[in-house]
């Protein structure tokens, strides 16, 4: 039997087999989260350190989101992987041992829960760049949604088994379970056999990858608009769930099971949004996904923090989380369609370090305003930053026209002459074009968007000039790091690439195609001092 469209993607075996593990991986966090919030307001009264339980757990993501992405990028994913969820279930080991053992203090939950995110930072981007090369094009969109539901699954059943074994055995038990599903969701890893990355070069090196990937982030205008949209967004949305423990125990009889329900009905109108997608996608194209999203979950939260009864906060909350998925879904979907494979990692840990950036900040802000005026009036105070910040946020767009990212065959330069080493350089190339005074408008736009390619490839420097001895001849300069990373570059070239080439070589005034030229640096000559 066909699949409805929202879960095509589970008809892959490998991506069923994936989504299954990150599914049991996700379901750790969500029960080490749960129980060390609830944990914390047991062992303090403060706002501000059941707060920073969130932080401590996202900004790793922050702090270590682009070296993950460059190493996910350069080695074995199926390892690499697997080795990022072997740390969590080490460190989720030592919590529960901890735990059983009643050492537990603030200050050390909080250091536990960041070693715990520092495995989360890490897994993350691989997780990201994986997706994509076990899906098709045509069926990213569902598979991410589905990664969503697998989020927020684990967060119904995560929550749900934790707030069960709170009421009933204690927050040890919680960390035991939580170990053993992580040794699950390890095995589980293991059992995946990736697809081999062909290349006759060597890897990248890690400092030199994560300098491209930053570099590809900033000349990407869709990327930059994703980066930017996530962040505000998670700078608001970050107060609900930060603080969703104090809101479940300033209800009317609340308590740990309230504090589950709650976790729930996020997690359920999470899931519940992400299966209406393919039909909504029909009608609201990407920026609009993003701003209704932002003003429901900022309108819904206010509402869950002001309400005094149960039977109140549920529905707010499930609307909150169906805002919630729809916009973070939005976003991710962008930032995938934006970045080709090669660079992949390396992107979605940028994007997902704007995302920790925002929701660390935003706990932090908002758990320190909420010990000085109350948790209503903090979590008010973040859906009306949410809602202001609405119409500057809508300068930046994250929809536009889906770019071709398939290999593509750059175009051949004659073999060198001389021998070179593979790190000899740095590699200047010109490309000469001979371009009609009329063409120069158009032609010097095209050049634009030709740099930001060349620069998101990896080139170090671009510059365009004109010949002053000859109207109409134009050079175009770029600088690439060495030998192998010139060659690099040209494995990276795709069908976009290819449209700018044909682009350019349309305005060119001449049969023969512009003349193209590759010179190395003599590293036996002194620097030139004026």
């Amino acid at each position: 039997m066909k699949l409805p469209a929202a879960l095509a993607p589970l008809e892959s075996q490998i991506f069923r087999g994936l989504w299954f593990a990150w599914l049991a991986a996700n379901m750790t966090m969500w029960m080490n989260d749960v129980a060390a919030a609830w944990l914390m307001t047991m062992l303090t009264p403060s706002p501000t350190m059941v707060a920073l339980v969130q932080t401590a757990s996202t900004l790793p993501v922050f702090l270590l989101g682009l070296p993950s992405g460059a190493l996910a990028d350069i080695v074995d994913r199926r390892l690499y992987f697997a080795g990022t969820q072997l740390w969590v279930s080490l460190v989720a080991l030592l919590i529960a041992a901890l735990a059983l053992a009643g050492m537990l203090t603030p200050s050390l939950l909080l250091l536990l829960t960041f070693l715990n995110g520092i495995g989360l930072a890490m897994r993350w981007p691989v997780f990201s760049a994986i997706v994509p090369e076990v899906v098709g094009r045509d069926h990213l969109p569902a598979a991410m949604a589905l990664n969503g539901i697998s989020m927020n699954m684990s967060r119904v059943i995560g929550p749900v088994v934790a707030g069960a074994l709170l009421a009933s055995a204690g927050t040890a038990a919680v960390f035991v379970l939580n170990a053993l599903l992580a040794g699950v969701a390890f095995v589980l890893i293991l059992r995946w056999r990736a697809q081999a990355r062909t290349s006759v070069l060597p890897g990248e090196r890690f400092v030199g990858a994560m300098r491209v990937g930053l570099q590809h982030v900033r000349q990407s205008p869709r990327m930059r608009a994703v980066v930017v949209r996530v962040f505000l967004f998670f700078l608001q949305s970050s107060a609900l769930l930060a603080l969703l423990p104090l809101v479940a125990k300033g209800l009317q009889g609340g308590g740990a099971g309230t504090f589950t329900l709650l976790m729930a009905s996020l997690g359920a109108g999470a899931i519940t949004a992400a299966l209406l997608f393919p039909r909504w996608r029909q009608r609201f194209d990407r920026d609009d996904f993003t701003t209704y999203g932002t003003a429901v979950q900022a309108a819904a939260a206010a509402v869950a923090a002001f309400v005094p009864e149960v039977w109140m906060a549920v529905p707010a909350v499930f609307i909150s989380g169906m805002a919630w998925i729809s916009t973070a879904n939005t976003l991710s979907v962008s930032a995938q369609l934006a970045l080709p494979n090669w660079v992949r990692a390396r992107g979605m840990a940028i994007y997902q370090m704007a995302l920790m950036a925002g929701t660390a900040f935003g706990a932090m802000l908002f758990g320190k305003l909420a010990g000085l005026v109350g948790v209503p009036e903090a979590i008010a105070t973040a859906s009306v930053l949410g809602a202001a910040l609405l119409p500057l946020a809508r300068r930046w767009s994250v929809e536009g026209a889906d770019v071709d990212f398939s290999p593509a065959v750059p175009r051949a330069a004659a073999e060198p002459a001389i021998e070179i080493g593979p790190d000899e350089g740095p590699v200047m190339v010109t490309v000469e074009y001979l371009i009609d005074d009329a063409d120069v408008p158009e032609f010097t736009a095209l050049m634009q968007l030709t740099r930001a390619a060349r620069l998101r490839q990896g080139a170090l420097s671009w510059a365009l000039f004109r010949d002053t001895a000859l109207p109409g001849r134009w050079v175009e300069h770029f600088v690439d790091e060495n030998w192998i990373e010139h060659q690099r570059r040209l494995e990276r070239f795709t069908a976009e690439d290819a449209g700018l080439r044909a682009r350019r070589t349309a305005l060119h005034r001449s049969e023969e195609p512009p003349l193209l030229r590759r010179f190395v640096a003599d590293r036996a000559a002194p620097p030139h001092r004026a």
